[in-house]
């Protein structure tokens, strides 16, 4: 009688339920390190527990953002580099939360791969950590799924999905933007994550390995220089709302640019007046334009430019909100006015130095 064959396994078909339970229990003192008033249980149930009572909260209104990284993940895989991506996952997310007035509270991530590659998943997900313990949220939960034949090799992507309150009739914008407000920017650490696939694209026209010393950033790699993680807004931007009852709207500046995410802030009738000769352009922006020809207009919709986070503030409160962000440790710079709503709701004056 001829012998049956072995039966298939779900680890012979590429998922190993195992390295995932080691993942989980490798990365507790991390998620641990994430507590904060109203989160205090482990990870590893079917679900994240958050008291909002316990955070202090009486009326809340609940504010929700998820999102990406997007392809600024390859860099990482290519690179070996994956301790800071899970900053910017998080980056992404809660200074979409903050643009409403609101307080991060927890973050929940998710981590697709073709297959579990020991360190990997460890260093992502210290990199979530430290990106919510820079936000004062906690990490209660995720979700780790190896699938392979979806994704090849190492490759892997993130999402992340975050949680934050405001007390009722708190929230921004406030209604009030008028002709005249003043219009503050923050300055952003370099590319953040959007517009990745263009720096991809001009990378390669530029010949050079990501192990290359960049051009814009002395004693540090090509790579290392890109994967710059996202700047994180929340505690300086909660300080700056504490402390003056001037800001009026913000604005996260990412994918888009200042043509598109600006005007989300913006009533009807009423436009933005941005002066470009105000912004310092970090190095980078000047080499990507340069090696990818990439004209300036296309540059604003695409990167930041040097400016992360925008405040719009009263006039007559414009010093008292500065004085706010700097004593939160920020670097304002004034900007530009809110004006009444011309044939483009943003207006540019002056030239980026590029």
């Amino acid at each position: 009688m001829a012998e049956r064959d072995e039966g298939l396994t779900y680890a012979g078909a590429g998922v190993d339920i195992d390295a995932g339970n080691a993942l989980v229990d490798a990365i507790k003192p991390l998620v641990r390190a994430t507590r904060r008033p109203g989160a205090d249980a482990e990870i590893g149930g079917f679900g994240g527990l958050f008291d909002l009572k316990a955070a202090g909260f009486r009326d809340p209104i609940l504010v929700a953002a998820n999102d990406g990284v997007g392809t600024k993940v390859k860099i990482a895989i290519e690179t070996g580099r994956h301790d800071t991506i899970g900053i910017d996952l998080v980056a992404m997310c809660v200074n979409d939360i903050i643009v409403q007035g609101a307080e991060p509270l927890f973050f929940l991530d998710y981590y697709a791969t073709g297959k579990l590659v020991p360190g990997v998943g460890a260093d992502i997900v210290r990199g979530i950590a430290e990106g919510c313990r820079i936000a004062g949220c906690a990490l209660i939960g995720g979700e780790t799924a190896e699938m392979p034949g979806l994704y090849d090799g190492a490759d892997y992507d993130l999402a992340g999905f975050s949680v934050g309150a405001a007390e009722r009739g708190t929230l921004l914008p406030r209604s009030g933007i008028a002709p005249g407000d003043v219009v503050l920017g923050l300055p952003s650490s370099g590319v953040h994550s959007n517009g990745f696939s263009l720096v991809r694209r001009i990378v390669e026209r530029s010949g050079l390995p990501y192990d290359a010393p960049a051009p814009f950033a002395s004693g540090r790699s090509l790579g290392e220089a890109l994967l710059e993680p996202t700047r994180i807004y929340v505690k300086p931007l909660l300080a700056a709302l504490k402390a003056t009852d001037g800001i009026k709207a913000l604005a996260h500046i990412t994918g888009g640019g200042f043509p598109d995410n600006l005007p989300r802030v913006l009533p009807d009738g009423v436009g933005i007046q941005i002066d470009l000769d105000a912004i310092t352009p970090p190095p980078v922006f000047g080499w990507l334009a340069a090696q990818g020809g990439v004209a300036e207009r296309e540059m604003l919709r695409t990167f930041n430019c040097g400016i992360g986070m925008i405040v719009v503030s009263a006039a007559d409160r414009a010093e008292a909100v500065g004085a706010a962000l700097t004593q939160a440790g920020e670097a304002p710079v004034r900007l530009g006015r809110i004006t009444e709503r011309g044939s483009e709701p943003v207006a540019f004056t002056g030239t980026l130095a590029l």
